[in-house]
Parts: structure tokens; sequence; C-alpha cells
């Protein structure tokens, strides 16, 4: 049974440069799971930018929208798993509703989250998950915006709930929610 450690924070608050960094703690056996698809020219450049701040750090990264407890699962082990970003994983699961012409809901979002986490659980290494905090700002002004934020911060609080360790990054400095405890108590 492996460590899970979920790693959230605002946008541009440090969180994935601080997960890539806790995750070399962990191991040299490193695997990436990107989340973000391209979806315009500058969403490239940020994908670009992102793959080019992990060369020669040792890491093999995947590219995957929707399938990340399959991927983990898949994965030997021991070594690191880092899975940047969850939020994004969210908006691709209810692009990919949208296009088969289902719903996406709090009951889909929760099996989901089953998922991954029975994937996260069986890994003999470390997963760490990278996700937004959505929740602090104003409530958005339509349906689909509130239900997405509602859909991940579900997602983040059944994660949090099982995680080992949860560290919430705000202006580049991690702050322990919840760390692991000698003896697991």
């Amino acid at each position: 049974m492996g460590t899970l450690i979920l790693i959230t924070g605002g946008a541009r608050s440090g969180k994935s440069a601080y997960a890539l960094a806790r995750a070399e703690a962990v191991s040299t056996d490193r695997y990436f799971l990107a989340t973000c698809p391209v979806t315009d020219a500058e969403m490239g450049q940020r994908i670009d930018r992102h793959r080019r701040e992990r060369e020669g750090r040792g890491w093999v990264s995947c590219e995957e929208e929707t399938a990340l407890a399959a991927r983990i699962a898949a994965r030997a082990g021991p070594g690191v798993v880092l899975v940047d970003c969850l939020t994004l994983w969210v908006n691709n699961l209810l692009f990919q509703a949208e296009r088969h012409g289902e719903v996406f809901d709090e009951p889909a979002m929760r099996q989901e989250i089953g998922r991954l986490l029975a994937a996260a659980s069986s890994y003999p290494g470390t997963v760490v998950l990278v996700s937004n905090e959505v929740g602090m700002g104003i409530v958005p002004d339509n349906q689909l915006a509130r239900h997405y934020r509602d859909l991940v911060g579900t997602g983040n609080r059944l994660i949090a709930a099982a995680a080992d360790e949860v560290v919430l990054v705000s202006c580049g400095l991690p702050l322990f929610l919840k760390q692991a405890r000698p003896g697991g108590m």
C-alpha cells in the first residue's frame, strides 16, 4: 500500500512547482500524468513550457485526459506518480460526457474518484495529485460553471479524506493541512 498526497491551491499559486519538487524528493522512478488537452496555441505553449521544466529531471511523461485510474493501475512501482491536474481531468470528463450525450453528475464524479482512489491505494509507491482550490472565490454566474466548481470541490474533499498528506500552496508557500503520522495514528 502506497502513499497518497493531495496538493491544492489557487491558479498560479506554485502548487505544480511544489508538487514536482515534493515528488522528486520521494523517488528517482518518476511518472508524470498530464491531463491538459491542447485547446489552442496559447495552451500548447503552456504545455511545452511545462514539459521543458521536467526535462533532464528523470520524468517519464504521459498525456492522459480521462483514464487516470487505469494509467496508475498499469504502472509498476514503487516510485512516484504525479498527476497534474485534477481540475482539468474533471473538465475533460464533463466534455467527454457531453460529447456522448450523457450527464456527468455528482454520482458519476464519486464513481470516478472511487476508481482513482482504488488505483492510488493499490499502487506500491507514492501518488501525488494536484488540484485547484476552486471554491474560495465568488459563486459563478452560470449553471455549468457552478456544476463544475461543485464537482471539483466534491472530488477534492473525497481525495483529501483518503489522502495521507494534504498541502495547500498559497503564494508559493506550502501549508500542511494534513500530515501522515508515524505508525498511522
